[in-house]
């Protein structure tokens, strides 16, 4: 139990399988949480926390021997025993898959208690606190109702696989959390999604994104198929894969030869031209997705009577599934873990150790317990002694100064980097590692998707606006402060005839793209949905500023805002990496501190300033 005497600080943490993160609670609050990759730039990163956890110790005063626990995110032992029934219960044809698994589980996984412990020991020397193992859906559901402003909710996890649940239902009141029912693997929402996102031509856990963003392009004409081949899908939401469409439980591969044959082709080929088929299975998954999401949620909302609803895992990402589960859903209220994928998992598991360890107390705070997300090592303290130190040329402003200047410039269609205060968690930038531009321009989208991220030119954009002005430009009626809900453009017509009889399917999205009529087009996917940032003054003060200093020019207090790095990258952590990105793209300013960073007055032959990246449009 507690020791009243003291603080208690408990140290969480996700690794070794991929996008590690650390997360730091002080007697119940959340101080600090980062995920490795924006210190190693090693996108998805799974290697142990080793910055991140400095980050966290950093921010609460700490060296490794103060902490009272390290509770890592789930327990190797369940997992391994999961890889192991499956692949005897596979077998001979999980051997492939079996030999390329078994030497790093041999040499570390299995052992993890001792290479955490020798991990912790580099840091600083200490002696390892007592280690703690949560499991990877009681992760998740913790990361999602701790925080969360509810004192009683409903909780649904669902992701690829974690030992062995793929979903699982909780009930949470006060500081307990009640496991009600779990899926087991291979039958798996992520893992569906993920087998289809592969077959589009789009890397697993990370191009499930792209994937979402075309399905709007597309028609739902393999949806039957889909249920009567692949995925059997109770009443209740529960479904059962047929595995013999799949080879991630037994192969190296998510699909097979008898899958592409079903779905009409060989898998496209990355980066290769799009297709209409590929338009077509990326809307029909999403579909089927939405549906099994709605059941389940129904059926979690008849067992528990509960009225709010909190959201964690992989799948908890997919924005337009959150709408259509906010909108049609039996729930009145949404929570979701902003760092809803395995990152979360360090923040879920410190919290688990305080409410069921320690036995802390929970008071449910408002709006929540993530502070905004905004968690990282801040840039403010560091930025004009780097300048400096780099010989690079910049003007120093006040804060308000700087405000109006910024919105001067996009107002008038710069593009600007924008890198303030602590770094987000979580794969979203949410005003403190942003790339801000003006939202009224019809060709805005195009540029920054070639220009700046270097990426496909479907990709949408999503707007951030002061929470209090949401309701004017987007018909949403709850806040969205992490990104992870869509919602309609108040204005947005199209012509349904855009694209007909274009010559391929990458013209026909050209044609459709440029066919879209909205008050706001560079944010306005073809649906005429946002994905929509909404920006309380007490969350960010400075960032709501900005958008009400761009509203007061323009009319529209309204920001195109897309994570500051490019295609391939992890987001900007260090002023280093965001003058390196800067240099490297078409970002005309760079607003980084206190300091305004013109292009034009940069050395090109600067150590920082890497050759400039080209991208051949789709």
């Amino acid at each position: 139990m507690l020791d009243s005497r003291r603080m208690t600080r408990i140290l969480g943490i996700s690794a070794y399988y991929h996008d590690a993160a650390a997360a730091l609670l002080v007697d119940g609050r959340l101080v600090a949480a980062a995920q490795e990759e924006r210190f190693t730039r090693r996108r998805h990163d799974a290697s142990f926390p080793a910055q991140a956890v400095r980050h966290c110790l950093a921010a609460g005063g700490l060296g490794s021997g103060d902490l009272d626990a390290v509770v890592f995110y789930d327990k190797p032992f369940l997992k391994f025993e999961r890889l192991l029934e499956t692949y005897l219960a596979t077998a001979p044809y999980g051997l492939r898959s079996f030999v390329a698994a078994m030497p790093v589980w041999l040499k570390e996984k299995l052992f993890l208690k001792s290479l955490l412990k020798r991990e912790l020991a580099r840091l600083d020397g200490a002696r390892a606190p007592p280690l703690l193992f949560s499991e990877h859906h009681l992760s998740h559901a913790a990361s999602a109702f701790y925080p969360s402003p509810f004192e009683e909710a409903a909780v649904l996890c669902l992701d690829g696989v974690g030992e062995w649940a793929t979903a699982s239902a909780w009930h949470g009141r006060g500081a307990r959390l009640t496991p009600l029912w779990e899926q087991h693997f291979p039958h798996s929402l992520g893992l569906l999604y993920t087998a289809f996102t592969t077959y589009a031509g789009f890397r697993a856990n990370s191009g499930e994104y792209k994937l979402m963003g075309l399905a709007p392009y597309g028609e739902p004409r393999y949806v039957e198929r889909i249920l009567e081949h692949l995925v059997d899908v109770k009443p209740d939401g529960s479904f059962r894969l047929d595995m013999r469409y799949f080879d991630y439980a037994t192969g190296l591969a998510m699909t097979n030869a008898r899958f592409a044959a079903l779905l009409g082709g060989p898998p496209r080929a990355p980066d290769g031209p799009l297709e209409t088929r590929t338009l077509d299975l990326a809307r029909s998954i999403q579909e089927v997705a939405e549906r099994i999401v709605l059941a389940l949620a129904r059926t979690l909302a008849r067992e528990t009577g509960a009225r709010r609803l909190c959201l964690a895992g992989g799948v908890a990402l997919n924005c337009v599934a959150n709408a259509r589960l906010k909108r049609e859903g039996p729930f009145e209220e949404l929570w979701i873990q902003p760092a809803a994928g395995d990152a979360g998992g360090a923040v879920g598991a410190a919290y688990l150790a305080w409410h069921q360890h320690f036995g802390g107390a929970r008071r449910p705070l408002a709006p929540d317990a993530m502070q905004a997300a905004a968690l990282g090592p801040s840039v403010d303290a560091q930025t004009e002694a780097f300048l400096e130190r780099e010989g690079i040329a910049y003007e120093r402003l006040s804060s308000a100064a700087l405000v109006e200047r910024t919105a001067e410039l996009l107002a008038d269609g710069a593009i600007v980097g924008w890198v303030q205060g602590p770094m987000e968690f979580g794969p979203r930038a949410l005003g403190h590692r942003s790339i801000l531009a003006d939202p009224r321009s019809p060709a805005m989208q195009h540029e920054l998707n070639l220009r700046i991220k270097l990426r496909e030119s479907f990709r949408p954009f999503a707007p951030s606006v002061p929470a209090e002005r949401a309701n004017e430009y987007f018909v949403l009626d709850c806040p969205s402060p992490y990104m992870l809900l869509v919602a309609p453009v108040r204005g947005f017509t199209i012509d349904p005839t855009a694209g007909a009889g274009a010559a391929s399917a990458a013209d026909a999205v050209r044609a459709r793209l440029a066919a879209v009529r909205s008050p706001l087009p560079a944010v306005t996917h073809v649906d005429g949905s946002a994905r929509v940032q909404t920006v309380a003054r007490a969350d960010d003060p400075l960032f709501h500023a900005l958008l009400e200093a761009f509203g007061r020019r323009t009319g529209i207090p309204v920001l195109v805002n897309t994570s500051f790095n490019v295609r391939g990258e992890p987001i900007v952590c260090s002023p280093a990496d965001a003058y390196r990105c800067f240099m490297a793209t078409a970002i005309d300013w760079l607003a980084m501190g206190p300091c305004l960073i013109d292009r034009r007055r940069q050395d090109p032959a600067h150590p920082l300033a890497r050759e400039r990246r080209e991208f051949a449009p789709d």
